[in-house]
């Protein structure tokens, strides 16, 4: 139990501090806040309000701390999975969110442990979708994350984060192509 205060305390500092610098704070703020404690209200996991809403459990998460768009399809489900959510709140999740990044977060420990991995295992990664692709990037628009529990092979508790995002080509820019 004291864990999980204790993860929505960083939480809540960390939406602080990704909205400090930006004049959507209060209302950005005020309306993760009050996703949290609806999910809370709610007692249902990131997970069991994924397969409600019928998306991944990060996008999830993305959306009650505003980093995505609510769409229309996914509203309806999300009020009848967290009835305390008012449709005003709703309202303004279906607005286009300020994605932004601050450098403090990486001071939080498993943020800082993934970017640490993707920072370790970065130009292993990129060779090898170089080799199987070809020259270009892994979108992080059209994409796909979610995080998963399995079973390691000595019984330990292991994480599986799963990045999915269409590959990009770079292309070739011919003179004559150019419509600019």
């Amino acid at each position: 139990m004291r864990r999980k205060k204790k993860a929505q305390i960083i939480i809540r500092i960390v939406i602080r501090q990704i909205f400090k610098n930006t004049e959507k704070m209060t209302t950005e703020l005020s309306i993760a806040e009050a996703c949290l404690d609806a999910k809370k209200a709610s007692g249902k996991t990131y997970d069991e309000l994924a397969e409600i809403c019928g998306v991944t459990n990060v996008y999830l998460a993305q959306i009650l701390l505003g980093q995505a768009q609510l769409k229309p399809a996914t509203k309806a489900k999300l009020s009848a999975a967290m009835p305390t959510l008012s449709e005003e709140i709703m309202d303004k999740m279906a607005n286009c969110p300020t994605r932004c990044f601050d450098s403090d977060i990486l001071k939080e420990p498993q943020v800082y442990r993934t970017y640490e991995a993707v920072m370790h295992y970065g130009l292993a990664i990129k060779n090898i979708v170089n080799e199987k692709f070809g020259d270009g990037i892994m979108s992080a628009i059209d994409y796909y994350m979610s995080v998963k529990e399995i079973k390691g092979v000595k019984g330990e508790r292991r994480v599986v984060i799963t990045l999915n995002g269409k590959f990009l080509p770079f292309i070739q820019m011919n003179a004559d192509e150019d419509t600019s």
